[in-house]
């Protein structure tokens, strides 16, 4: 079983530029970092509590 090289990712890349273009894959590294971000705030729990039910204390 082969292997990708160098060259072969290189024209791997040169492809799906020219498929998807630019503006489309920024597009999706964006989208996917958000994705990311997200997941790992649920995973640690940030966020469990809506904003606007926290409990103020009385004066």
């Amino acid at each position: 079983m082969q292997f990708i090289r160098g060259w072969e990712w290189l024209i791997l890349l040169l492809i799906i530029l020219l498929l998807f273009g630019v503006g489309r894959l920024g597009k999706l590294g964006a989208d996917l970092g958000k994705g990311i971000r997200n997941f790992r705030e649920a995973l640690s729990g940030k966020g469990d509590e809506p904003e606007g039910t926290k409990e103020e204390p009385k004066a």
